[in-house]
């Protein structure tokens, strides 16, 4: 088989068509996060950005969040459990920062569960910072740690003439 016969990834915006692979990903990734209809309703407001990366029309990975003012909220990320540890959340999450910074976004926010090492590494090195903890925030009674982001750009040193 020669590389160009191999489909290579992309990134798109999710939206309603996309709703059987959100499902799927939302059960084998995110432990059924969401109904259905929670899902149509994020791929269709206008206020929820959803990107995810898709292999032969098969949706590997996602990342939604909603912009609330100044405020990118993320709301869920989740990569299929065979394709982990391959960089796809790093690139939906650069991707979905970005194009909150696009839409007026300064700040971004998300939830995390205390004991999720994993995503807090991710988020950690994506720039996040602990600002505070909800306790027994999720449904099976763990704490989520509540983290914050700037999305505005760093001005640029002025050089010497």
């Amino acid at each position: 088989m020669l590389k160009q016969d191999i489909p290579a990834m992309e990134v798109i915006h999710l939206g309603p068509e996309q709703i059987n692979g959100c499902m799927e990903l939302n059960q084998l990734a995110l432990n059924g996060l969401w109904s259905k209809q929670q899902w149509i309703q994020e791929l269709i407001d206008s206020r929820s950005l959803c990107m995810g990366v898709l292999k032969s029309s098969t949706l590997l990975a996602l990342a939604c969040g909603w912009l609330v003012v100044d405020e990118l909220h993320l709301t869920a990320i989740g990569v299929h459990p065979q394709h982990r540890r391959k960089g796809l959340a790093r690139l939906l999450l650069s991707k979905l920062l970005e194009q909150g910074q696009l839409t007026g976004a300064i700040h971004a926010t998300l939830e995390v569960a205390r004991n999720n090492s994993a995503a807090r590494g991710l988020y950690e090195s994506c720039g996040f910072k602990t600002a505070g903890c909800r306790h027994h925030y999720y449904s099976n009674g763990q704490d989520a740690l509540i983290q914050w982001r700037s999305l505005e750009k760093k001005a640029e040193p002025r050089q010497k003439i």
